[in-house]
């Protein structure tokens, strides 16, 4: 009989797709833990969408409707604002990339801007990424239709596998005065 080896799947380049929400530890510590059975490096990224961010940057109205209307001091304001937004993202992420490497990991991270679910998929093309690791907020039905997914997006878009980390599920359920509540399971 003839000795076939199987070959060994290796994640060497890993992508970790973070946002500021509550599984943002959980998702990083799967991924260290991918990184170190595979002898792989992360790259963290955090995806800023501008329209959905608490200081909007500016650039990003149509200059001819509203950005020229806004007062000088508003604007200066507005991106001054968005600046210590930024700022203050990129520092979350180099700590998140300093306790990766404090725990042997080779790593790196991106701040990015724009549509996440299409900048995360770009990015995992340009960097060549092996996998992409990201959360599922667990969003069902109604909840899914009209908050989006970026996960289901880069599940069917990216050109590499896509290891998800599941978060609590949430699901509807009627209270006693018949109002709708979403709960975690």
């Amino acid at each position: 009989m003839p000795n076939y080896q199987l070959p060994i799947l290796m994640f060497t380049k890993i992508l970790v797709s973070i946002d500021d929400s509550e599984m943002t530890q959980h998702v990083v510590d799967q991924a260290v833990s991918l990184a170190k059975a595979t002898g792989g490096s992360l790259m963290l990224l955090n995806v800023i969408s501008p329209l959905d961010e608490p200081y909007f940057d500016p650039l990003f109205i149509q200059p001819t409707i509203l950005y020229t209307q806004l007062p000088n001091e508003t604007r200066q304001k507005s991106l001054s604002d968005w600046e210590e937004f930024k700022q203050s993202r990129e520092n979350w992420l180099r700590s998140l990339c300093e306790s990766a490497i404090s725990s042997g990991i080779k790593a790196e991270f991106s701040l990015n801007i724009g549509e996440p679910s299409k900048m995360i998929c770009d990015v995992a093309r340009a960097w060549d990424a092996d996998v992409i690791v990201i959360g599922r907020r667990g969003h069902r039905g109604l909840s899914e239709l009209f908050l989006g997914s970026v996960s289901n997006y880069v599940m069917h878009h990216a050109a590499c596998s896509v290891l998800t980390v599941q978060g609590a599920i949430l699901s509807t359920t009627k209270t006693s005065q018949d109002k709708e509540v979403e709960t975690s399971n």
